[in-house]
């Protein structure tokens, strides 16, 4: 008789959010949850592009230079 193996383990974060499932959350509760990791992901790349912009000394105006030349390119479309 063969057994199953599974050759992944799950993250902590995997395993917490089994924990929520055993408990029995609400939909409302669910897209709560959803929310807050969503929000916690999104500053964790924002404070990575900040630490970026600032090691590279990029300023508005290279932001704004960027946009512009955007815009050119969609005008050649």
């Amino acid at each position: 008789m063969s057994t199953l193996q599974n050759p992944q383990t799950l993250s902590p974060l995997q395993t917490e959010l089994l924990k929520l499932y055993a408990v029995g959350i609400s939909n409302d509760q669910l897209l709560d949850v959803k929310r807050l990791l969503a929000q916690y992901f999104a500053e964790g790349a924002m404070n990575a592009m900040d630490a970026f912009w600032d090691e590279q000394g990029l300023s508005d105006g290279d932001m704004d230079k960027w946009l512009h030349e955007e815009h050119s390119s969609e005008q050649l479309l």
